[in-house]
C-alpha cells in the first residue's frame, strides 16, 4: 500500500544550544550553509517533491521566520512551550496538521532530494555506523519493524533525518500524547522516546539511505568540516569580536563546546585557542582563560 503524501511538519523551535554560539544570534534553521539557507534547501527540496502544505513549528527567535510565509507560502505555527518542554511539544502544537506527513528537523542537510510524493510505509531515515557510536541505533523484527531502539552501539543503522508518519501512525502517535501530555516526566522527552517506549503500537520500518547523504551539525567544528567557509568567517559576531580581543583569527579558535543552554542565566561556552582554554559568558560577554 502507497500512502500520498499531505504535507510536510519541519521542527524548527529549539534554542540549538550546542551549537554554540552561531545559535545565540540566529536560529540553527536559519544559518547559510554551502550559499544556501538549510530550511530554505528542505523546503524547495519538498516543493520540488509535490510537498505543497509545509508547516513550520517555531519558537525561539520566532519573528526571524516571518519571511517564509511570503517566500515559500509555508504556515508558521507557534510553539509556546519550547523552552520549558522538549520537541514533543512541537508535534503537539502541529497535531491537527499531522496525517500522511514527513517529520523533519530544520537543520539537516540532505544531499540529494529524499523526498517522495508518494511513500509505501511509515519509516525513520538511518544511517549505517560501521564500528561505535552514541547515536539512537535500531533493530527490526521478523516484519521489518522498528521493535528496538538503544542509545549507543556498534555496526547497526541509526537514527538521522526525517521520518515518514502514515495517518493510522499519526493517529495512534496523538492519542498517546494527549493522554501522557500533562505528566511531568514527559517534558524533557523528544518525540522519539515516546516512540521508543511503544513499539507495539508505532510500527515503523528503517528506510536505509547510504553514507554521506544526511548531514547533521551539532557544533561548529562539525560545520567546518562540510563547510570550509566557517573556517576563517564564522559569520559571528560573537567569535569576530572574541578573536579581536586575542589579536587571533577566527580559524584559531576551535573546539567550542556550550555549558549551559539558553534558558539558564550562565549560558556561555568554551573553547580552545593559542594553546590555551577559554571560557566565555553570554550573558555577561565575559571572556576568561579556564
Amino acid at each position: 500500500m502507497s500512502y500520498k503524501v499531505d504535507n510536510a511538519i519541519i521542527l524548527a523551535a529549539g534554542t540549538a544550544s550546542r551549537f554554540a554560539p552561531l545559535s545565540y544570534e540566529m536560529p540553527k534553521a536559519l544559518i547559510e550553509v554551502k550559499d544556501e539557507v538549510l530550511i530554505e534547501r528542505q523546503i524547495r527540496q519538498l516543493q520540488e517533491a509535490g510537498i505543497r502544505e509545509i508547516i513550520i513549528v517555531v519558537g525561539y527567535k520566532k519573528e526571524l521566520f516571518e519571511y517564509l510565509k511570503d517566500r515559500y507560502e509555508v504556515i508558521l505555527v507557534e510553539n509556546r512551550e519550547y523552552l520549558t518542554r522538549n520537541n514533543h511539544s512541537s508535534i503537539y502544537a502541529a497535531k491537527k496538521y499531522l496525517k500522511n506527513s514527513y517529520i523533519c528537523s530544520s537543520d539537516n542537510y540532505f544531499l540529494e532530494n529524499p523526498f517522495e510524493k508518494e511513500v509505501d510505509e511509515a519509516y525513520y531515515a538511518a544511517l549505517y555506523s560501521k564500528g561505535k557510536t552514541k547515536e539512537w541505533c535500531m533493530e527490526e523484527d521478523e516484519q521489518g519493524n522498528i521493535c528496538k531502539v538503544t542509545i549507543g552501539g556498534q555496526d547497526a543503522w541509526y537514527m538521522l533525518g526525517h521520518a515518514f508518519w502514515n495517518e493510522k501512525f499519526s493517529k495512534k502517535f496523538i492519542k498517546i500524547l494527549e493522554k501522557e501530555y500533562n505528566r511531568p516526566e514527559i517534558t524533557n522527552l523528544l518525540w522519539e522516546n515516546i516512540f521508543m517506549k511503544n513499539l507495539k503500537d508505532l510500527k515503523m520500518k528503517i528506510r536505509r539511505y547510504p553514507e554521506n547523504y544526511i548531514f547533521e551539525f551539532d557544533t561548529l567544528d562539525e560545520l567546518r568540516e562540510f563547510d570550509s567557509d566557517y573556517i576563517a568567517d564564522t559569520k559571528s559576531q560573537i567569535l569576530k569580536s572574541i578573536s579581536r580581543k586575542l589579536k587571533l583569527q577566527q580559524q584559531d579558535i576551535v573546539e567550542i563546546k556550550a555549558y549551559k543552554d539558553l534558558t539558564n542565566a550562565a549560558a556561555g561556552f568554551t573553547f580552545k585557542a593559542d594553546g590555551k582554554c577559554f571560557k566565555y559568558n553570554y550573558t555577561t560577554e565575559s571572556l576568561e582563560v579556564i
